[in-house]
């Protein structure tokens, strides 16, 4: 698989993550199957390729066409903070980069959880709460947070803030692939006709046809 399909692949991990964010913050609820796909994706310590991160990437189809429509038009009427947390995500990665020591620990603790996950499930309610215990006692020491913006009564609920927190580690799992695959955000400006083509060209390949 080119490396450009890969890139696409793990940006549109990025906009998954920013999507279902955003969907459980204003209605508290999102696909299982998306939600577990995401965390599947953290608990990938050493996969073989871009596509077993995912575990396929007919996984990513929810973010391929997010990627495809925010990238094209930069707005979409059911994804108004997707762009925004998108780039927050990227933003924070690049921080993050430069903590060896924070990524050591975000390796270890991930290790322990993978063991959780085995026990309970991917989807389990102790395993979206280990995971944002780790993305807050990590990623939440940075001056810079990701505001995420919703119902407040969803915001507050710790079943809904957990996801949400598993949501963007996921988010910054696949931006932090995008940048070994040699992803830039310069290329959101620069070279998005070729990123938009490559993610057509990904959803045709993948996307059920209608004769199936």
């Amino acid at each position: 698989m080119s490396n450009w399909r890969n890139q696409a692949l793990s940006l549109a991990g990025i906009f998954q993550g920013a999507t279902l964010v955003e969907r459980l913050a204003k209605t508290g609820t999102a696909p299982a199957e998306q939600l577990t796909a995401a965390v599947f994706s953290l608990l990938q310590q050493n996969p073989e390729n871009c596509q077993a991160v995912y575990g396929g990437a007919e996984k990513l189809l929810p973010g391929l066409r997010a990627s495809k429509e925010l990238l094209s038009n930069r707005q979409h009427p059911e994804y108004t903070d997707s762009l925004r947390y998108v780039l927050s995500i990227l933003y924070l990665q690049r921080k993050l980069w430069k903590k060896q020591q924070l990524l050591q620990l975000i390796d270890e603790r991930l290790e322990k959880a993978q063991l959780q996950s085995q026990h309970f499930g991917l989807g389990h309610e102790n395993v979206f709460a280990n995971l944002a215990g780790i993305y807050s006692d990590t990623l939440g020491s940075f001056r810079f947070r990701i505001q995420v913006t919703g119902d407040v009564n969803f915001l507050q609920q710790p079943r809904i803030a957990n996801q949400i927190r598993a949501m963007l580690f996921a988010g910054i799992r696949s931006a932090t692939l995008w940048h070994q695959l040699g992803g830039r955000r310069i290329q959101l400006l620069f070279q998005r006709k070729k990123l938009i083509a490559t993610i057509e060209a990904l959803l045709a390949e993948y996307e059920p046809s209608d004769d199936a």
